[in-house]
């Protein structure tokens, strides 16, 4: 149990603990940035792991629950491809194997956070939105 889990896990919250993944991920791919390899995983990752944040962004200001659920799935989407990122760089070696844990186990627990929050709008919603 990390020490997030000890705190209320409000929209607020968990708004920063994406945008704070989000900041992690870009030192990450400056560090990939100086092979051929390095710069097409790095421009992955940026995409991917850096916009989980907006999409939750825009789904708490969505306009009906469908564009909350909508907003939602493509966060959890973008956080899903990042995972793979994360191992293809461990597994590749690309990057020390320590660099990449903390960031992986972190979007794991965003998408398990997300995935929750999006069956609870889809229940709400009596659909499989």
């Amino acid at each position: 149990m990390t020490a997030q889990a000890t705190v209320r896990m409000t929209p607020e919250v968990l708004e920063q603990r994406l945008v704070s993944f989000a900041a992690r991920i870009l030192p990450l791919a400056n560090r990939l940035s100086t092979t051929f390899a390095g710069k097409h995983v790095a421009g992955q990752l940026l995409r991917s792991g850096t916009s989980a944040a907006p999409n939750y962004a825009e789904a708490r200001s969505a306009e009906s629950r469908a564009d909350f659920i909508h907003k939602i799935r493509i966060a959890v989407k973008e956080l899903n491809e990042t995972s793979i990122w994360l191992r293809i760089v461990a597994d590749s070696q690309l990057l020390k194997t320590a660099l990449v844990e903390g960031l992986a186990a972190e979007c794991n627990e965003l998408r398990r956070i997300l995935g929750a929050s999006l069956r609870t709008a889809r229940m709400a919603a009596g659909s499989r939105q």
